[in-house]
């Protein structure tokens, strides 16, 4: 009878742990194997095993190996350059970003400058290029783009999208080109895991002034980008592309690349660029033209920008996979 009663007592006792925990908040940030509770079947978020124990969510990318973007030449360069230290570089053919050769930097800064233009005129000659053709020198970005802990901010940030009812490819996207695994201003002020700018996380309902800034706190961050996203950057890409009659699916990834391109540059500079280019469909040439186009203030970076996320989507489908 006793020992009956002990059990009991010991029972009891684990019940009222476990419930002063959860009162208190002391719960993992991330599910453990054990705590594996089936997401939404409509949910886009996708969950990966790490070390046979921690559970890590992430936004499915089939689409960028079923239609053919994992074989583009440009994010192809930009993930090269992503993964290259910063004391080596590459030599490049800028319109195609073909790498024609790796050196040290220090190998590189040892020519003169005329046997410099003397290596780029023998590129150029090698391949029928004409003299106008720009011919890079491009140093690795290792050292910036960080992803040490990636999968945990990954994680962290498409949940914070998806409770916000905000597709959380883009915050899967963003988190991975944008100063990844630190805290780091802009020269324009742009500051935080999202990279907002304070009078956009102002308007977004975040609190930044000299005694506070909500936007180095990562799911005030997420959700003031989610917000930007929603409210601001698809409504606008919707607007340009109905505009122009051009059929779109939010889930299409070169609607998502798109959409960036807006969250990067602005809707007044991308709808600068699609007049510029003045497609009558959307789909990967439109995106891959304006990789290629300038107008008003959508210049390098912002033609870049949805090469690195294309790259980058590369680079995590390595390290979720131990490729």
């Amino acid at each position: 009878m006793l020992k009956k009663i002990v059990i009991t007592l010991f029972c009891l006792l684990g019940v009222i742990v476990f419930l002063y925990s959860k009162d208190i908040g002391v719960t993992p940030s991330l599910p453990t194997y054990e705590d594996h509770v089936e997401l939404d079947e409509n949910s886009l978020l996708k969950e990966h095993l790490i070390d046979d124990s921690l559970i890590i969510s992430y936004v499915d990318y089939g689409q960028i190996f079923e239609e053919g973007w994992y074989d583009l030449a440009k994010p192809l360069f930009w993930k090269t350059i992503m993964r290259l230290s910063e004391d080596s570089c590459v030599i490049n053919i800028g319109n195609t970003r073909e790498i024609i050769a790796y050196f040290a930097v220090k190998e590189w800064n040892k020519k003169t400058d005329d046997q410099k233009d003397k290596y780029r005129d023998s590129i150029r000659n090698s391949r029928n290029l004409d003299a106008s053709t720009r011919i890079f020198m491009t140093i690795g970005k290792k050292n910036f783009y960080t992803y040490d802990n990636i999968l945990m901010d990954i994680s962290q940030g498409t949940k914070v999208f998806h409770d916000e009812g905000v597709d959380p490819w883009y915050a899967q996207a963003i988190l991975m080109i944008e100063s990844p695994g630190k805290l780091a201003k802009s020269s324009v002020g742009a500051y935080g895991p999202f990279q907002l700018m304070p009078g956009v996380a102002r308007n977004m309902g975040l609190i930044v002034n000299k005694y506070q800034d909500d936007r180095k706190d990562f799911t005030k961050s997420a959700i003031g980008s989610s917000r930007l996203i929603a409210r601001i950057c698809i409504p606008e890409a919707k607007k340009i592309l109905d505009d122009r009659g051009i059929c779109y699916k939010e889930t299409d990834l070169w609607f998502r690349l798109f959409v960036l391109h807006v969250y990067h540059a602005g809707a007044a500079n991308v709808a600068a660029v699609v007049r510029e280019i003045g497609p009558e469909d959307g789909g990967m040439e439109l995106i891959q033209q304006m990789w290629t186009t300038k107008a008003s203030k959508f210049g390098n970076a912002s033609q870049n920008y949805s090469q690195l996320a294309l790259a980058a989507t590369l680079i995590l489908d390595e390290i979720l996979w131990g490729c």
